[in-house]
């Protein structure tokens, strides 16, 4: 029922992309020391998300739904042009605890607004909590 309306999605969404960004953050630490390693991140939230009632693209329901695709990795991860230390590695500790922080912050938004929604819903049921 709840996956119908539009608020919903868009927690969803939100949720997942800040879920995705933290992996990223996490592997881009994690080779922090990696010669040749280069950072990745995913475009913005804004950018990425498209209201599927207003396109014509399909979405995908569930892992593996289009394109054999599973859980993992958005694939439009990029890399990130910084400059590279001596050995080729474009990752900075301090950045990426930037992002991490940007990332938590986007999750409990998304948090909030799927709680504040349904607390909505509830009231305008007549339900309490």
């Amino acid at each position: 029922m709840f996956k119908t309306l539009n608020l919903f999605q868009m927690a969803h969404a939100m949720a997942t992309h800040a879920g995705q960004r933290q992996a990223l953050v996490a592997e881009n630490m994690a080779h922090a020391d990696t010669p040749g390693y280069r950072a990745r991140d995913l475009p913005p939230f804004a950018d990425t998300y498209k209201n599927p009632s207003s396109s014509g693209a399909a979405k995908a329901t569930r892992d593996g739904h289009l394109f054999g695709q599973s859980a993992g990795l958005d694939p439009r991860a990029m890399e990130t042009r910084r400059a590279e230390a001596p050995n080729g590695n474009s990752v900075t500790i301090e950045e990426q605890m930037m992002k991490a922080v940007e990332v938590k912050r986007q999750h409990d938004r998304a948090m909030a607004i799927y709680k504040s929604s349904l607390t909505i819903l509830r009231t305008s049921l007549g339900r309490q909590s």
